[in-house]
Parts: structure tokens; sequence; C-alpha cells
């Protein structure tokens, strides 16, 4: 069975804000130093700039000024730019991640109880093994399908396979297709009779027929997390051509009737 995961994106967002914190720790580190060397370092030269001369002095008190203001412009220039380049990697995961889960959260009804009614169909037994079943299923529908375009029938409803029984090696089948008039000129394995009716809880299957194990094992977890028994047949309604639809597009409708 399939199980879907999602991606914990937040383990991301620790260490971009451990990226962002290292720039500012950094920054504030050197800092302090220029403040603390300047306001020693004017001290001893404003008392021998005198002794060299009076007028400097003043000059000589501005040069250090600008030097902590100079090494210190350096230092928020390098602190914004990581700050700017580390904010788009934090901004870019969250659009991900929200967008991710909006295809999960618009899923098929799983178990949807529902009635189906009879009605009148052609059908073709036969009986298949697992390798080859879709294979097998197809050729039922296509004589099917020949039967009633020779005789210019319509459809009047969905294609249908109902299993009668199954086991290791394969299983026993009706592939049934509705109309609303009788045919001709069946073979020994056609008949006309009406398709199952009753209390059923409904699942829907996308995708190809092999893949299909997964969700007939998610129909069993179902029916015994909620303590169901099913009957020993199931129906799978083809609501896609399986003549002119590619495998892994099928849309399949399956059928579980109940105890």
């Amino acid at each position: 069975m399939f199980r879907f995961r999602r991606l914990a994106l937040a383990a991301l967002i620790p260490a971009a804000a451990l990226s962002l914190s290292l720039p500012k720790v950094l920054a504030q580190t050197p800092s302090p130093a220029p403040a603390a060397s300047a306001s020693p370092s004017p001290a001893p030269s404003a008392s021998p700039s005198p002794a060299a001369s009076a007028s400097p002095a003043p000059a000589a008190t501005p040069s250090p000024a600008p030097s902590p203001a100079a090494s210190a412009s350096p230092a928020p220039t390098n602190s914004p730019a990581p700050a700017a380049s580390a904010s788009p990697s934090p901004t870019a995961p969250p659009p991900a991640a929200a967008a991710t889960p909006a295809p999960v959260q618009t899923a098929d009804p799983f178990g949807l109880e529902t009635t189906l009614e009879a009605k009148k169909v052609v059908m073709v037994k036969g009986t298949a093994n697992w390798d080859s079943a879709f294979d097998t299923l197809i050729d039922a529908f296509k004589a099917l399908n020949t039967l009633l375009d020779k005789q210019g029938i319509k459809h009047a409803g969905n294609a249908m396979i109902v299993y009668t029984s199954t086991d290791d090696t394969g299983f026993t089948f009706l592939a049934e297709i509705p109309v609303e008039q009788d045919p001709k000129n069946l073979s020994k394995d056609m008949s006309i009779g009406k398709s199952p009716e009753g209390k059923v809880l409904k699942f829907v299957h996308r995708g190809s027929y092999d893949n299909m194990d997964n969700t007939y094992e998610a129909i069993t977890n179902h029916l015994d997390d909620k303590r169901l028994e099913a009957k020993d047949t199931f129906i799978e309604e083809y609501l896609t051509d399986p003549l002119k639809t590619a495998e892994d597009k099928l849309v399949i409708n399956v059928f579980v009737p109940l105890k």
C-alpha cells in the first residue's frame, strides 16, 4: 500500500536561523573592540600630540574618530549582506511546503456507502491468471463490443467486471456492459442478465490495473479497521474506457458488497 510522506521542511528553518545569528554575533564582537580601543587610544595620543604642536591636537583627535567609524562601517556592511542573502532561503521553502499537501486534500472518498441498482447487461464468462489478468479482461470487453457494434447497440452505462471467485493463481469473472435492448446471436459464453444490486462500499482506484493490489490492500485494511465483513464477490466499474484509455490513466470504482 502506498504511504504518502510529507517532507519535514521545518528542519531547514532552524538551520537558516543559525546562519542568520552567526553574522550578527560576528558583527557585534568586533564593534565593542574598536570602542574599547578608541577610548584609551585618544588619551595617550592626546598627551604626546600637544608636545609636537597644539594645533594638530584637534586634528589628531578627529583622526582616531574616523578610524573606528571606518572600521565599524565595514562590519555593518558585511552583516546586512549575509542577512539579505540568507533571507530568501527560508522564504523559498514555505510556498513549496504549502503547495505539496494540496493534491492530498482533494483525494477521492474512500469507503463511501452507496446502493447499486440492477441494470440489464450483456455479459461473458471468463477465467484468468493473475499474470495476464488485464489482457484477459480486455479481450472479454472486445468480444462484447464487437457483438454490440455489429448490431448497432449502444452502451447504456459503464463496463464492469464482477469477480465471482479468486485464488492464488487466478480468478473467474463476468465482463458486463449495460444495454437497453437484447442483443442477438450470443456466443455460448455470453448471456443477458442483470448487474449486481444492493448496498456496497465504494472505493476509487486511479492508475494501472497492475497497481490495484495496493488499492485492495487498503480496502482490506479499511474493512478490518471498521470491523466489516464483505461478501465473496466484488465489482469493478470502469469509468474510463479500458479499450481506449492508457492503462496508467484508468479510473475504476471498486464496489464491495457487505454481508
